[in-house]
């Protein structure tokens, strides 16, 4: 039975999950979740994850959410893309990282800028996000000076975490060429043997 990722493809943190998964070679099935038709808080979807959002991985009779939890997951179960046994706190470092200083900025402010209304959008925080955002960013581009990888020789879920908002084309404040290491860190990961595109790993809400 293959697993199942309840996902939509402009969701990144769902990508995080979707990418490990592929890049570790399991066997998956994406279940699209209409999350900007409300799907996600509706009763039936709150019985599989009461937070109301994706990712949730289903494994047999086990349920589980949030992205760095399934990444490790798939660490463990597979034992590829951890790095070496001496590495895991490092990578759960930048996992951490990402998710409270990148990713929630990112993922706020692409939100912001590309689905909602012109009329709706609010100026100020998206301005004052995007500051967050660069600062991210530049620690995350001196990190990858000298280095092929965030953590140890090889790539580990640190670098998933870490690119999954940073594949996408809607604007929102990123641009590679601005970036150097990242630009080249990220042409690393999309030369790894079963890297696919976001909207190419699961359905999008907005397809074109």
């Amino acid at each position: 039975m293959s697993m199942k990722l309840y996902c939509f493809g402009e969701s990144g943190n769902a990508y995080k999950a979707a990418l490990t998964m592929d890049l570790a070679g399991l066997d998956w099935e994406p279940i699209f979740v209409d999350f900007f038709k409300g799907e996600a808080r509706d009763e039936a979807f709150r019985k599989i994850n009461p937070m109301g959002e994706v990712p949730v991985l289903c494994d047999g009779n086990m349920t589980l959410t949030q992205s760095g939890a399934i990444q490790q997951y798939i660490v463990d179960k597979t034992g590829r893309l951890g790095g070496r046994p001496g590495d895991k706190y490092e990578v759960l470092r930048w996992i951490l990282w990402d998710n409270h200083k990148m990713s929630s900025q990112a993922g706020v402010i692409r939100f912001l800028v590309n689905f909602l209304p012109e009329e709706k959008r609010p100026v100020e925080a998206i301005e004052f996000l995007k500051g967050r955002l660069m600062a991210a960013l530049r620690v995350l581009d001196t990190a990858l000076e000298g280095r092929e990888w965030l953590v140890g020789d090889g790539i580990t879920i640190a670098d998933i975490a870490c690119c999954g908002y940073l594949f996408y084309e809607e604007p929102f404040g990123f641009d590679r060429k601005d970036h150097p290491n990242i630009d080249a860190w990220l042409t690393r990961i999309s030369n790894q043997p079963g890297w696919k595109h976001p909207y190419d790993l699961m359905q999008q809400a907005f397809p074109g």
